[in-house]
Formats: structure tokens, sequence, C-alpha cells
């Protein structure tokens, strides 16, 4: 039985001490905030409550997988309920689709909103990906990357130079919306496409082909089971204790130095920024963070626009509005996400574009990218796409310190709560069970 220490609590390093504990580790949990949940928390306000982080639905069988793997059932403890739609785009010149899943769904409503011939481009376009998510849910996302195991397909997709822009330019080069709506993803992610590897297109596959889950009151859920699960494991979380960097001797971690002392350890999974760790910063100076956009999450009055749970407001800047949160009986809690070039009060931008609901706000918190940034110890969006070598220079599971691991955003396979659920799954294989 090995000593596991998980730096962070974030919903990475929960779903990491999960998966060990049930492996038969000793697993003590290090989180430098007074709670768990990390970027995929909640803000509170006046009786009001959001959605603090960046994503705001999952992949049911990352999250079965997990709950399966660490004890009782997902059904036993929570509610999965599908998007429908998975979200509305609403583009410049006025069409507005609302985005179904399946592929026979998707074919109708994109040709009914874009014009006929444009859900058949559509969804051949999402179709191409299939074998590319067979290879890739094999050989990366589901088990660690190995250039000895890993097939063909895989390998010269992690190394191809083809970009997801250029695949689009290409695809549909009469039609800048289909161009959005397959780029929204990455885009809102806070990505250039021209950076972006083409294979990051198969998320509308999946999304497609598995669609969208939320969690009734919020994805804030999902960790409170998750720091449920803890207890039930036995698991030690010691909240207010800022690690500052690794124990290294003779090349292997042996702890942690933390603001109230060292921490013997045999194995550290860090599920925080790496940059925040001396010892592992140098080892990821060619990667940079994700800039989070600006966010307004909103208390509103009265009646508002019946809008779905995610509507995208396309153009430069782009919004995202996302409804759902829970308010007081008669208001309505929405959190509002800006990209791009964006001077002024999200409220106010959405505005322009037709949906009025300043007279109506009655509790507005605003979070600069800064904020965030300062708030999380690094952004909760993960590295920056910067070409193909994004993922041979982004750690994790394993990093060149012998006995550490890394999960969450800023580790491979990426950000977005169903790739760090899989982060968690691949430094639990990649540190076995106990012996």
């Amino acid at each position: 039985m090995a000593r596991v220490v998980v730096v962070g609590g974030g919903y990475g390093g929960l779903a990491s001490a999960a998966r060990l504990a049930k492996l038969g580790h000793d697993v003590t949990v290090l989180e430098a905030r007074d709670t768990l949940g990390g970027a995929q928390g909640r803000v509170e306000r006046d009786g009001f409550t959001w959605d603090a982080g960046p994503t705001h639905t999952l992949l049911p069988a990352v999250a079965r997988d997990l709950f399966r793997k660490s004890g009782r059932p997902l059904e036993r403890e929570l509610e999965l309920v599908p998007l429908t739609p998975l979200r509305r785009h609403r583009f410049e010149d006025g069409t507005e689709l609302d985005l179904p899943a399946g592929r026979a769904d998707q074919l109708a409503a994109v040709d009914a909103a874009l014009g006929p011939g444009a859900g058949t481009a559509w969804v051949e376009h999402v179709d191409a990906f299939a074998d590319d998510w067979a290879a890739l849910r094999r050989d990366y996302f589901e088990r660690p990357f190995s250039r000895d195991l890993a097939g063909d397909h895989a390998k010269a997709l992690l190394g191809t130079r083809l970009t997801l822009h250029k695949v689009l330019r290409s695809t549909f080069r009469k039609d800048e919306r289909l161009r959005l709506l397959a780029g929204t993803a990455a885009l809102l992610e806070g990505h250039a496409l021209r950076d972006v590897p083409a294979w990051v297109g198969l998320w509308s596959y999946v999304e497609q082909n598995f669609g969208s889950w939320t969690l009734p009151g919020g994805m804030a859920g999902l960790t409170d089971a998750l720091a449920a699960r803890l207890t039930t494991r036995r698991v030690q979380v010691e909240l207010g204790t800022r690690v500052r960097d690794l124990e290294v001797r003779d090349g292997r971690v042996r702890g942690v130095r933390t603001d109230a002392g060292d921490l013997d350890a045999d194995v550290v999974v860090v599920a925080v920024d790496p940059r925040q760790l001396p010892a592992l910063a140098s080892h990821v100076r060619r990667t940079n963070p994700v800039i989070p956009p600006v966010v307004a999450h909103v208390g509103l009055a009265g009646e508002v626009p019946d809008l779905p749970r995610e509507t995208v407001f396309h153009g430069d800047p782009t919004l995202v509005v996302r409804t759902g949160g829970v308010a007081p009986a008669g208001h309505h809690a929405w959190t509002l996400l800006a990209r791009g070039r964006i001077s002024e009060d999200p409220v106010t931008a959405l505005a322009r574009l037709g949906v009025r609901v300043r007279d109506q706000v009655v509790v507005q918190v605003d979070r600069s990218p800064l904020e965030q940034v300062r708030t999380y110890g690094g952004s909760p969006y993960g590295v920056l796409w910067e070409g193909r070598g994004t993922v041979a220079h982004r750690l994790g599971p394993r990093t060149p310190v012998a006995g550490t691991y890394l999960a969450g955003a800023s580790a491979n396979p990426g950000a977005g709560i169903a790739a760090v659920g899989l982060s968690a799954s691949l430094v639990a294989q990649a540190v076995g069970p106990a012996s």
C-alpha cells in the first residue's frame, strides 16, 4: 500500500483520490482553499447559485466508470438529465439552430436551419471522425499513451500537422456557419483553430453519439458526491493547506512541502497547474495556459426570454448564455461568458444582440480572467493548443519526476469535465493497485 498525496481538491484531484483509495492506497488530499471542488464548484450570492466552472455537462460513460470503480454506481448517487437541445446557436446573419443529439435529428435540424444540403454536409463531417475516435479512445483517452502499444492511426493523429482550421475551410468552403458550428467547442475553450489539431473535432462525434448530460441544481453536485465518496473510502482531506513544492531525492518524489510542514509520500498526484510547483514548472515551460473568458453570473427577477441550457451567440465577441442555475422563486440564475473583443459589461453586450435583461438584474457577480486564474491557481481551461507539439509538451499521466503523476485540466488528455475525468482514470492505471 503506497502513501499517496493528491495536490488539489478539484474534480481531477477528487476523482484521482477516489480511484486510488479503491485500489487500496492510503490517500491524503491537500487543498489550498477552504472548500473542495475547485473550478467545478459553486458561486453563491443572495440566494442564487451558479456553476463556477467552464463545463456544465458531462459524458455519462466517464462518470459511470469513475463511480463504479470507486464504490456505488452513479445512478444510485446522482440523477443525470440529457440536454435537449445540446445548445442553441445564433449566427450573425440571424440564423438560429437548436442542435439536438443523434445523427438523424442533427441532419434534419441543420438542414431546416441552414438550408438544404447543410445537414448532409454536417453529418458527413461528423461521421469522418468515427475512426479517429475509435483509435484515440483505445490508445490515448482510455489508457496511458505508449508509442510501443498504440496503433499506427493513433500515432499518426497525435503527430499530425493538419489543423482543424484547414479541415473546416476545406469541408465547409461556402458556409461560415458550419465552420463555426464545428469549431464551437475549441473556440469556447479559448483556442485558435489554426493551432488545434484536426482530430480535436472528434468531440462533435462524441456529442452527437452520446449526447450532453447535466445534473439538476448544477454540476457541483458531482463534486459533492465525490467528496462523500472520499469519506466512505477513508481518504484524509486537509483544507487550507497550500503545497509549495515536491520533495525530490535521487530523481524520485519523497513527499511534498506545504506551508504547514513536510509530508512524506511514495506517490504524488498533482491535480493543479504544474507551474505552481518548481519541481515540475521547468518541464512545462513550452506550454501556455488558456486565458479564461470574461464571466458574469447574474440573478434576474421576473419573466425572461425562454432560452435553452446553453445558447451561443456567434460573433466578436462570442457570447454564451447558460441558464439553469438555482434561484429564489420568481427569479432566474444565468451565467454569461464572453470571448473575443469585449470591452463592456456582458449584460450590455447581450442587449446589443436583442436579449435585454438589464432592468431585471438584481445581483451580478463579475469574474475577470485574472480573478479566475488567481482563485484557482491556474487556468481552469488548461493548456493552450499551440500545434501538434502540445500533446508531447503537456504532462500526464506520468511526469519526468518518478512517482509523480498529473491529473486535471492541465494534464493529458485536456480540459473539460470528460477529459479531466479521463485523466484521473489514466493516473489510476499508471499507479496501479496496492501490492
